[in-house]
């Protein structure tokens, strides 16, 4: 256990910021799992637009450094690719 101060201090940032970027995850594996369930029930058009939402949140989780650009770009890569083949 930390006795200084800051190393107090840093402790609970860094708890605080674990639960943010654990939302944002879950978030995100909740919004790929609803797209593919669209997508295996063939409704897509409402696919398309979950798509959309999730580059949107990728890109934003990319720039928070929560992903790698690589994964992001493989993400939206195969998520596009099965809607396509969907259609």
């Amino acid at each position: 256990m930390a006795n200084i101060k800051s190393a107090k201090k840093r402790i609970s940032v860094i708890k605080n910021k674990t639960l943010v970027n654990k939302s944002r995850k879950t978030e995100l594996k909740n919004l790929i799992k609803r797209f593919e369930l669209l997508v295996n029930e063939g409704k897509t058009d409402e696919a398309r637009e979950v798509l959309k939402v999730i580059d949107k949140k990728l890109k934003k989780a990319e720039q928070r450094n929560l992903f790698h650009k690589n994964k992001v770009a493989r993400k939206m890569s195969r998520l596009t690719h099965k809607l396509n083949k969907a259609v």
